[in-house]
């Protein structure tokens, strides 16, 4: 198995965070693919995916609607995707997504954080090419083969294919999202949910205590509202 495999795993034993945080991201989500391309899932790809993403964190649908239809409206403020990146204490890079409405505020807080915990705010570049922008497909595996899905895909530029409790899931470089979103939506495959992620290309590992250090800031980064995700190469 690969990289993709590996860090899924290690993902999954990580506590997630709460339900409301999720919600919270999708609707963020949701605003964001609204504003960029229209509230009809029909003709807005990255509208069909976060509705999938909503259903499989059993977000009411009532919820997602409402959303798509305040984030319609005139008077709601757009969210801006600002990545940040810094080191955690003990040399661990770390990758922060974050959607927010203002950004001066976000700015604040995430320094803060690394400030408070022994880590360092970077500029822009400084730690981003260390981890590799990918995408991912959760799908229905009944009746599918993953070997010969996998060599079917290929074309379309999927790298990793596995199974786990989940489904199957597809792994490939982010810019081979819509391709992969459009061959899948073409063959009547089910898809239960999809994202990007950035998986790092090499992990370092720390001693309980060094790993602890980078814990308290993971969790304080983790817990603010504007942020969407947060990688990083500490080996888990």
């Amino acid at each position: 198995m690969g990289r993709a495999f590996e860090f899924r795993k290690a993902r999954k034993m990580k506590r997630w965070a709460a339900m409301s945080k999720a919600f919270t991201r999708i609707g963020k989500d949701i605003v964001i693919a609204v504003k960029e391309g229209g509230p009809d899932p029909d003709s807005n790809a990255r509208l069909r995916a976060v509705i999938q993403n909503a259903k499989s964190v059993n977000m009411p649908k009532d919820n997602i609607e409402r959303a798509i239809k305040r984030a319609s409206d005139k008077n709601q403020g757009d969210y801006k995707e600002v990545l940040f990146e810094g080191y955690a204490p003990h040399g661990i890079a770390i990758l922060i997504e974050t959607a927010t409405d203002n950004n001066t505020r976000t700015v604040a807080n995430i320094r803060s954080y690394f400030n408070k915990c022994d880590g360092s705010l970077g500029t822009s570049g400084s730690v981003e090419f260390m981890f590799d922008h990918t995408c991912n497909f959760r799908i229905n595996g009944d009746d599918i083969d993953p070997e010969e899905l996998e060599l079917d895909m290929i074309d379309f530029g999927t790298e990793e294919v596995f199974v786990d409790d989940d489904g199957i899931l597809i792994y490939a470089p982010f810019e081979s999202f819509g391709s992969i979103q459009k061959e899948l939506e073409n063959r009547n495959i089910e898809i239960l949910s999809s994202g990007f992620e950035r998986i790092p290309q090499v992990t370092k590992e720390l001693t309980e205590e060094q790993a602890q250090d980078v814990e308290k800031l993971l969790e304080k980064i983790e817990e603010d509202d504007d942020v969407q995700n947060v990688y990083h190469t500490m080996k888990e």
